[in-house]
């Protein structure tokens, strides 16, 4: 199907977006590389009748470390965090995740922002930066506010950012110390949805006791959802074969999978379990090289 007839802008300065927001009003969208709006467009899931892209907007597209976090611009693309040396260095988890989002055309154009804006729980972005305690800044006319992430999923396909307001940068603390991230969903076929998939952290000290440790998971929840009794589990000890079993078990129990073409609830269940043991192990061997 073809998208119902709107009206585009592309403004050159974050002020000039968020006055079209308001000029617009309730069915004016943001652009930010399109290929989550685009395809609901098509299939009339979504009809606005104004679409404002960011892409012309400069300082919004960039990786760094500053002020003791990794910052990202909201319109950075996938392949630039592929590319980025500080995250081929550091956070070995965003390597682990683009590789397995869409293919490289849409990796081209999508970026981190329009990822997480989307609010949907099947996207891989979440689950990862709901894994590594990251935090979310939007900017309205009324200035900057920050958003913890686990504070920014309010329902399907709704977030924290408001009418008249724009996502502009994710923020996460940066990686110090014995410090291991890692990523993997199963999926039906390449670029598919995850049927379930599972983002870890974990930071250790000297003796292999767990410092910090984030779990999020993808596709098998209403919201993107934190895995908190597994990681109480983890904090606290020694990452043992036992201790990974308990928290592996633990998500696979409080997650909320819905039947569907990609399995049944039980099946869903299991794939949590086991991708948890093993996204543990490779973060915990991350952590300790």
């Amino acid at each position: 199907m073809i998208a119902e007839n709107f009206v585009y802008s592309a403004p050159t300065s974050l002020s000039e977006a968020i006055s079209l927001l308001h000029e617009y009003g309730d069915d004016a969208k943001i652009l930010a590389g399109g290929h989550s709006l685009i395809p609901m467009m098509k299939l009339r899931f979504a009809a606005p009748t104004h679409l404002i892209d960011l892409k012309d907007i400069p300082g919004l597209s960039y990786v760094r470390e500053e002020d003791g976090y990794l910052k990202i611009g909201a319109m950075t693309r996938e392949v630039e965090m592929e590319d980025a040396a500080v995250v081929r260095e550091k956070y070995h988890i965003f390597g682990d995740a683009t590789k397995l989002i869409a293919d490289p055309q849409v990796r081209n154009f999508g970026t981190i922002g329009g990822n997480l804006a989307h609010g949907d729980a099947a996207n891989d972005h979440p689950a990862v930066m709901i894994a590594l305690g990251a935090e979310v800044e939007i900017a309205s006319q009324d200035g900057k506010r920050i958003v913890p992430i686990d504070d920014f999923f309010y329902g399907f396909y709704t977030t924290a950012v408001q009418h008249g307001e724009v996502l502009t940068e994710i923020r996460l603390p940066a990686a110090n110390g014995r410090y291991g991230t890692a990523y993997h969903k199963a999926e039906r076929k390449a670029g598919d949805y995850a049927t379930a998939g599972v983002a870890v952290m974990v930071q250790l000290d000297e003796q292999g006791q767990c410092l910090r440790a984030g779990i999020g998971l993808t596709n098998v929840n209403p919201l993107p959802m934190r895995a908190s009794r597994s990681e109480a589990v983890l904090v606290g000890s020694q990452l043992t074969a036992e201790v990974i079993e308990q928290a592996a078990q633990m998500a696979s129990e409080d997650c909320n999978p819905s039947a569907d073409l990609r399995g049944d609830e039980d099946y869903k269940r299991h794939l949590v379990k086991v991708i948890t043991k093993r996204m543990l192990h490779q973060a915990i061997s991350r952590a300790k090289k």
